[in-house]
């Protein structure tokens, strides 16, 4: 099991297709110490005719009730979601019940893709096509309730600690990295950190949308 590998400070599961997500995995995630408190999981669209014309498997139902299961399991793991915009034949109705559906579902970060056709593909022959204006406007509106929602998410986890990997790039006198659960956190600069792992009490949120943090214990 990666869990028990020497050295091996954390690991982390980036793409995972929800109907590959057992039980026990997500049982092992939520217990093995130094796995991340993170997935990414895609389900593309909440209209289930459309997931059809796309050739998806799954339904927004059963990917909610997974989502459900998820956060009982590991209560401040970052959820990420992949969802498309305007693919041929998205009606009006089936966009708003995509928004309504994500507006109400307790993931962190929406990724949001807006839907570009490329030749000899079976997609090229469905119609009505989306205008590019359409795709905007709800590429946008998708955009902002992502960043609603990860503002919450970090909201929740104001005054709570954390591990964190700082990375070597600085801004403003600011040098960032990513906890176990995929907050961007920021601290002072010192280029002794870089590359470490150091235990951060979250403190603030920034004008960035990131992080302000707080190092306990320096271990170098």
């Amino acid at each position: 099991e990666l869990g028990k590998v020497q050295g091996l400070q954390w690991f982390r599961i980036h793409y995972a297709y929800p109907n590959r997500l057992s039980d026990e995995m997500i049982r092992a995630i939520a217990e093995t110490h130094n796995c991340a408190k993170y997935l990414d999981m895609p389900l593309q669209h909440a209209s289930s005719q459309l997931l059809k014309k796309m050739s998806r498997g799954g339904s927004s139902e059963s990917f909610g009730r997974l989502i459900g299961k998820i956060r009982a399991a590991c209560p401040e793991i970052h959820l990420r979601s992949n969802f498309i915009v305007g693919f041929p034949g998205e009606t009006e109705e089936d966009f708003l019940t995509t928004y309504s559906y994500l507006a109400a579902l307790p993931v962190s970060y929406l990724h949001v893709f807006p839907y570009s056709e490329r030749a000899n593909t079976y997609a090229v022959d469905i119609h009505p096509k989306v205008d590019g204006m359409q795709k905007s406007e709800r590429s946008k509106m998708l955009h902002i309730l992502s960043d609603k929602k990860r503002r919450a998410f970090y909201e929740s986890q104001l005054n709570k600690t954390g591990n964190v990997l700082f990375e070597e790039s600085t801004d403003n006198g600011l040098m960032e990295g990513f906890s176990e659960n995929y907050v961007r956190l920021a601290v002072p600069y010192d280029p002794l950190l870089i590359n470490t792992v150091q235990p951060v009490r979250y403190k603030s949120i920034m004008d960035s949308g990131d992080v302000k943090g707080e190092i306990l214990i320096v271990g170098r």
